[in-house]
């Protein structure tokens, strides 16, 4: 009898990542890879095998996510372990309020559609790919994890924004992202030592993006980033934190 795998997807502004597991108490990896360079030069799939040794890239002509995607379907569909997935999960990098994953529902899509000002470079890309999978499998489980659900625990004075009122009742506030690494990281932290996670703990996601979260008995209290993945620290594409006057004083003097 084969064993239910979980596919799991991040989908980001230029790339997808994926990934297959047993289902069990200890997840074993039985397939990885992801597509690179969306809609520019040099996109290729490139594939793990359970060992984590690299196959041979791919190279596709991606000029759009919708052509990633659907070439990505039709690759998952040919390989052997794709018949033994029973649910898909997605990383989706803004929930609002939702704090605890959720199954998609027709309710959440439109909620994700009506949401996708607050996060324009990814949520289209992480709702194409829902939608692509309830078109071809339609009775595939499909669950989402927000990016932003382990700061929901933050207090009022950590989301409010330096701005009138009238604004957070239309939920413009601080969210916090990079939750599910946070997520991670506390799980770890508890493997190894459960006593340090109930005391103050200052967590790094370092990379491309990059923030900070400080945890208090095990809950955000507060991050870097703020309503967007631009604030807080420097990273590879983004200035993090700005002074206001800086930009006035360059449109001034530099026109």
């Amino acid at each position: 009898m084969t064993t239910p795998s979980i596919l799991t997807i991040n989908g980001g502004s230029s790339s997808i990542r994926f990934a297959v597991y047993e289902a069990g108490e200890s997840p074993r990896r039985r397939l990885d890879g992801r597509i690179d360079r969306i809609g520019l030069s040099g996109t290729d799939l490139i594939v793990h095998n359970p060992a984590g040794e690299s196959q041979a890239p791919r190279h596709l002509v991606a000029a759009n996510h919708r052509t990633a995607v659907g070439f990505l379907l039709g690759w998952l569909e040919a390989q052997p372990v794709f018949a033994s997935v029973k649910a898909v999960g997605h990383r989706v990098v803004h929930g609002m309020k939702h704090s605890e994953p959720e199954r998609v529902t027709p309710k959440l899509l439109a909620e994700l559609h009506r949401i996708t000002p607050y996060a324009p470079d990814h949520l289209p890309r992480e709702i194409g790919l829902i939608e692509a999978f309830r078109q071809r499998h339609p009775k595939l489980p499909q669950v989402v994890c927000f990016d932003t659900a382990f700061h929901r625990t933050m207090p009022r004075v950590a989301k409010l924004l330096p701005i009138p009122r009238r604004f957070a009742a239309k939920g413009v506030e601080r969210y916090g992202f990079h939750g599910l690494s946070y997520t991670y990281l506390m799980e770890e932290l508890g493997r190894l030592d459960p006593a340090a996670t109930q005391g103050r703990v200052i967590l790094a996601h370092l990379g491309n993006g990059a923030s900070l979260a400080a945890v208090r008995h095990g809950k955000s209290v507060d991050t870097s980033m703020g309503f967007t993945p631009t604030a807080g620290l420097v990273m590879s594409t983004r200035t993090g934190d700005l002074d206001p006057g800086l930009v006035y004083y360059l449109a001034r003097t530099e026109r």
